[in-house]
């Protein structure tokens, strides 16, 4: 929930089409979007009445520092999150030859090396070897196929130790996020191969997908309402974007949420590590930080993660978890009703229990009507009403 006492109304730093949660135009009727049938999306998530939860996986990144530590000043451009866009695709500057070359070290430092699977070909030699014995001519004949391998998976391990200690360094020279596949906040646009596309145009679902062995599967997807408007060529897919977190269903709701507020020109930038650096870059988030409401140093995160423990940081994990798990986010409005006029028709249900309903077979579970909402107001005063860490 928000923090601040009155809204931000940063004025410069934005272009007019910056997405606001109080603000969002009207628009046309949702069409039905046969597309989307035969898809398991179990439920809609709402737009506004924001908790200022984050998930899991960006509130407690595993990897965030070391890419810091390594880029440096660098970092900005080569992050997938910055004050300015979130990238949702990476285009990589390299040649064929060298993409080539780098699937086989893969497959050879980690195939084949001792952390992999160079236990299982060495046990295989030492079998074969000891049929070798009685077969072969002396014992170098018997013993050299033996060699080979173990000097084989002895490399592929020592190239796999030099992968996981040096692979952050590819990072700069063969990735590079893409300014052009993604969700900018300060023009509150989608941007995508097949063009522009405002914020407010995506829905969040949440979608199920059954594996081979039954088991279930959730994601957060973001679809764009207006199919006819974004349909991508050669295909009668909708334009959609898939965000994974790991853990449970409450984390995805907690994803839509941190979306949601990163998006929102009138809301500070997300709390959460990877954005940090950059928090002063952002008109909405400087003044809120300046005006004292962060409650936090401006090197919060930088600091936690150089001074604390591989068993510390995993303990705040957990915790961070049972946190998200805990929250309510069922029983809010959705302000999006206010802009598209048949918006509650199309899907106003919503899960009793968010972390349950993704367990109960063939959706026993029980399901409610969503609150109505009546005003933009009465989303910002349930935002105001309680005080989450952002």
């Amino acid at each position: 929930m928000s923090l601040q006492n009155e809204p931000l109304t940063p004025a410069e730093g934005y272009v007019e089409t910056a997405y606001r949660a109080d603000a969002i135009p009207e628009q046309s009727y949702a069409p039905k979007n046969d597309m989307l049938r035969g898809r398991i999306l179990e439920t809609r998530l709402p737009w506004g009445s924001y908790l200022g939860v984050n998930p899991t996986s960006n509130q407690y990144s595993e990897s965030w520092y070391q890419e810091h530590q390594y880029i440096g000043d660098d970092y900005h451009d080569y992050t997938m999150i910055n004050e300015s866009r979130w990238s949702q695709r990476i285009d990589e500057n390299v040649n064929d030859f060298y993409r080539i070359a780098r699937f086989f070290f893969v497959i050879l430092s980690h195939g084949f090396s001792f952390k992999g699977g160079g236990w299982f070909i060495f046990g295989v030699m030492a079998v074969c070897t000891i049929l070798f014995i009685f077969a072969a001519d002396s014992l170098l004949q018997a013993f050299a196929p033996l060699a080979i391998v173990t000097a084989i998976c002895g490399t592929a391990t020592l190239f796999r130790q030099l992968w996981e200690k040096h692979s952050i360094k590819f990072y700069k020279g063969n990735r590079n996020w893409s300014n052009d596949y993604a969700f900018c906040r300060r023009t509150g646009m989608v941007k995508t191969d097949i063009g522009d596309f405002p914020f407010y145009e995506f829905d969040a679902y949440i979608e199920m997908r059954v594996g081979t062995q039954g088991s279930q599967f959730h994601s957060l997807k973001l679809i764009h309402r207006y199919p006819h408007r974004s349909r991508l060529p050669h295909s009668k897919s909708s334009l959609e974007f898939d965000f994974t977190v790991g853990g449970s269903i409450a984390q995805l709701y907690a994803a839509w949420d941190m979306l949601q507020r990163y998006m929102d020109a009138s809301e500070p930038l997300p709390d959460i590590p990877q954005i940090e650096p950059f928090r002063h870059l952002d008109p909405a988030t400087k003044a809120y930080d300046e005006a004292g409401k962060r409650g936090r140093p401006a090197t919060y995160w930088r600091d936690l993660y150089a001074n604390s423990s591989q068993e510390e940081l995993k303990a705040l994990r957990e915790a961070h978890r049972a946190e998200v798990d805990s929250t309510i986010w069922g029983g809010r409005p959705d302000v999006m009703e206010l802009s598209v006029p048949n918006y509650r028709e199309t899907r106003k249900g919503e899960p009793e229990d968010v972390n349950d309903f993704g367990r109960f077979p063939g959706k026993a579970g029980k399901f409610l009507d969503r609150p109505e909402v009546t005003s933009t107001s009465e989303s910002l005063d349930r935002q105001n009403a309680g005080e989450h860490q952002r």
